[in-house]
């Protein structure tokens, strides 16, 4: 145990630094490019910071262990919305693009929502009997053919965003350019760095659950879903306090974009997964999240301290009705 211990130590270590040289390189190639960071929130850092999640998801999909495969996605995301905006805005107040208003918060909503729908079995929900309710019992399936529109809905989105990053255009930036291939060996070790040290604390933190007598489903959207989220966490956290906050939200609301389409997509082409009942609660779950996070940013376009404090309670409480749940 003590040993588990310090592997995950180690792993937080790994990605502080990590996140650290990946924001820097992220943010220096956004210049270089005259892209805005945003986009590069969306894209690259968001896509990088969730090969945790990816690598747990396709490993468990192909190996059957539905529970943790699917629990993940849903719980990552949660735990993004909530945990990972939620502390960024009481370190700083993030101010929220219009962009990400318009077009990716309400993008991920609909996403949401078109899995929790299309994932149901409702002849088998219907006959679930609410006297003798069972969390884990199955209630619907990430069919093949779900997999695979989640998949177009991806390829659909990233090119919307190219499109955007093509119109954005070059502004006149006046900033010194930093060496490309300098950016590039940032992202290179911050990426590695990140992905190593998320791995060290999953692995390490599921041994410490189980040897604690935890389920695999409750593993799934806890440990491992905030494991596999840290890079998020840390990355986003770096990006406010260097006042990228773009680059901070736009990395939260992409990741939970790809997880649902790409992850999910592609585990549910390669090997249709089980969902039970748990899972599909915890689905509406981060439907109302994602909804409330929405409305606190519409409000003055930014999320303040207070509303901060509150997403990191109900996460709290959240995390506490699942150890009930289980």
């Amino acid at each position: 145990m003590i040993f588990n211990i310090f592997l995950l130590m180690l792993g937080f270590i790994a990605l502080v630094k990590g996140a650290d040289w990946f924001v820097l390189g992220s943010s220096d190639v956004a210049k270089n490019l005259k892209v805005p960071s945003l986009i590069i929130g969306l894209t690259i850092v968001a896509f990088g910071t969730s090969a945790p999640e990816l690598a747990v998801s396709l490993t468990a999909a192909i190996e059957g262990a539905n529970e943790i495969s699917v629990s993940n996605v849903v719980g990552s995301n949660i735990f993004n919305i909530l945990i990972v905006l939620g502390v960024c805005a009481i370190i700083k107040p993030l101010t929220v693009d219009n962009k990400i208003l318009k077009r990716d918060m309400p993008i991920s909503i609909i996403i949401t929502v078109f899995t929790l729908i299309a994932c149901i079995n409702y002849s088998v929900l219907n006959k679930i009997d609410l006297q003798a309710l069972n969390v884990n019992e199955n209630v619907g399936m990430v069919y093949r053919w779900v997999g695979i529109a989640l998949l177009i809905g991806f390829v659909a989105y990233l090119y919307l965003l190219i499109r955007v990053a093509r119109n954005s255009g070059a502004d006149d930036d006046n900033t010194d350019s930093v060496s490309m291939l300098k950016c590039i060996v940032l992202i290179i070790i911050g990426l590695a760095l990140v992905i190593g040290g998320g791995k060290l604390v999953v692995d390490n933190a599921k041994e410490l659950a189980r040897m604690a007598g935890m389920t695999e489903t409750l593993i799934g959207v806890t440990i491992v879903a905030a494991g596999t989220s840290l890079p998020e966490l840390v990355t986003s956290i770096v990006a406010a306090r260097k006042g990228e906050t773009g680059l901070a939200i736009g990395n939260v609301v992409g990741s939970n974009i790809f997880n649902l389409l790409f992850i999910l997509g592609i585990s549910g082409a390669i090997s249709p997964m089980g969902v039970n009942l748990a899972t599909i609660i915890d689905f509406i779950i981060l439907i109302v999240c994602t909804i409330i996070t929405y409305i606190y940013s519409r409000t003055s376009q930014k999320i303040v301290r207070w509303e901060g404090a509150i997403m990191v309670m109900l996460y709290v409480v959240y995390v506490g009705y699942a150890i009930l749940r289980h």
